[in-house]
């Protein structure tokens, strides 16, 4: 069976909305929902994106099997009713379940647990039946627990695209976020944190724990990426576009659910580089694929440079003041962080409409087993990895040549020149698997060098702009603006010569 859904977290403000809406549609249902989870020591299902458990629903026991489906919001879904609380493998006997089971690397044990409240209700939109299923309780594992409340919609009948529209429809009128964890990857963090907790010493346990959870709101970082050989360039935009979907939401998810006053710089920050990522690998195979409707690109771009300002705020606060501090400015009233603006973009219904709309992409390219039987050389599919390091050759060359004459560029031009290296240096990492690795390390390691030195250059011209407009009214602005000029001044010297050193590197191909 295949289950298709979209999941979305429930803010506080929304809730008691939440419920008055749904108690006026059809169907009324409610159960209680209490579930064990089992893996084995070594996370073999969390780690094959798998979960196994079993449920009391009602009074009846029901075993179910989920793994990763063949596009974002599908999952295959297996439940087998049970006269008690026994795990029975044999009946994944035929299944797609089988290889994973016949293959597990110890015994399977109770890991987690979750008890909630289900409210279910049915709707019938055009060409679709969609159940929808709020889930208020908690996820628990030895040592942790965090809460549920959240609204999942699964299409039972007809057109899956009519979930995206029912989806959002409820964002607009709610406020909801999309999550993309489950109750499953939530619960398998919990148990982690938990073994590392257990195994912590008593007069320990208390910085542990505080360790362990602040781990669990961490911002995402990028997910290696491994293309096969013989992929094309329509299952390379499907797996790089996912992989960056997937650092985007999740971010988005923990800055939108974030406790007011919370340090959330760094999780803007990984969003960002999730967009920049997304941008990326569409520009690099532009032209050989279909890529998305250019309103949905546009977008991308949009919501980059929105939470771009959120980020410049960050690095003015976080990084330049105490820098212009330490050198000897004298006393100058910091600004004032705009609370909640990050959370708000990302809680907006523009952002999660944006989020949607680029799942419902996803979700629309072929299957990815059916993509990866379109290999190089057959239908006429071109081969992704030829024309990858051709374009990356060419985007290397406009770096250095436009690297080169970086004392004669002006602003503009040097922070188009910074967005190229971004560009070169995240192509490569959709693109690594067809290079030797001896080559590649080096070489991303001077372009990481160079991009370092051209993100301070960034940083500091948008600061100098800050400081010009306060050092009329505000003398000790005048400092903020000579020390950046003469910061900026070195960091020419050094980008010139941080360029010099990437043309003399060992090239990646």
């Amino acid at each position: 069976m295949v289950e298709q859904e979209i999941k979305l977290y429930v803010p506080p403000a929304a809730r008691e909305a939440v419920k008055a809406r749904l108690t006026k549609l059809p169907g009324p249902r409610r159960v209680r929902l209490r579930a064990m989870y089992f893996d084995t020591p070594s996370r073999w299902l969390a780690r094959h994106l798998a979960a196994i458990r079993l449920r009391l629903e009602g009074r009846q026991w029901v075993q179910t099997f989920k793994m990763a489906g063949a596009d974002s919001v599908s999952r295959i879904e297996l439940n087998h009713r049970r006269p008690g609380p026994e795990l029975d493998l044999s009946v994944y006997a035929g299944t797609p379940a089988e290889p994973l089971f016949a293959a597990l690397d110890g015994e399977l044990a109770l890991r987690y647990e979750t008890d909630v409240m289900r409210l279910v209700r049915q709707v019938r939109v055009r060409r679709a039946n969609i159940e929808i299923a709020y889930d208020v309780g908690a996820v628990r594992a030895p040592g942790f627990e965090a809460q549920i409340n959240e609204i999942e919609f699964e299409r039972t009948a007809g057109w899956v695209d009519a979930l995206f529209g029912v989806a959002i429809d409820w964002v607009k009128e709610h406020g909801l976020v999309l999550d993309a964890r489950s109750k499953a990857e939530r619960g398998d963090a919990l148990a982690r944190a938990g073994t590392v907790l257990a195994q912590a010493l008593p007069e320990d346990e208390a910085r542990v724990r505080a360790a362990q959870r602040a781990q669990l709101d961490a911002p995402v970082g990028a997910a290696k990426l491994d293309l096969p050989a013989d992929a094309t360039p329509a299952l390379a935009l499907q797996m790089l576009s996912q992989s960056a979907f997937d650092q985007i939401v999740r971010n988005a998810a923990l800055i939108a659910m974030a406790p007011a006053g919370a340090d959330m710089a760094e999780h803007v920050h990984q969003l960002r580089v999730g967009v920049r990522r997304l941008r990326s690998g569409w520009r690099l195979l532009r032209g050989w694929t279909t890529l998305p409707e250019p309103a949905l690109q546009e977008d991308a771009r949009r919501f980059f440079q929105a939470f771009g300002a959120a980020r410049d705020t960050d690095v003015l606060l976080d990084t330049v003041f105490p820098t212009l501090e330490q050198a000897g400015m004298p006393p100058l009233a910091r600004p004032v962080r705009a609370e909640g603006d990050a959370a708000g973009m990302a809680a907006s219904h523009a952002f999660q409409t944006w989020l949607i709309e680029l799942l419902r992409w996803l979700a629309s390219l072929p299957a990815r087993s059916a993509v990866s039987q379109a290999v190089a050389g057959n239908d006429g599919a071109e081969p992704y990895a030829p024309l990858a390091v051709a374009r990356l050759r060419k985007w290397h060359r406009a770096v250095l040549r436009d690297g080169a004459r970086y004392r004669e560029l002006d602003e503009h031009a040097r922070h188009a020149l910074r967005k190229d290296v971004k560009r070169l240096r995240y192509g490569l990492g959709f693109a690594r698997a067809y290079f030797e690795s001896a080559r590649l390390k080096p070489y991303l390691k001077r372009l990481s060098t160079l991009q370092d030195v051209l993100g301070e250059v960034n940083d500091l011209a948008v600061a100098r702009g800050y400081f010009l407009q306060r050092a009329h009214a505000e003398p000790a602005a005048w400092f903020a603006v000579g020390w950046i000029a003469a910061r900026l001044s070195a960091l020419e010297s050094e980008t010139v010569r941080e360029v010099e050193a990437l043309g003399k590197t060992r090239k990646f191909w």
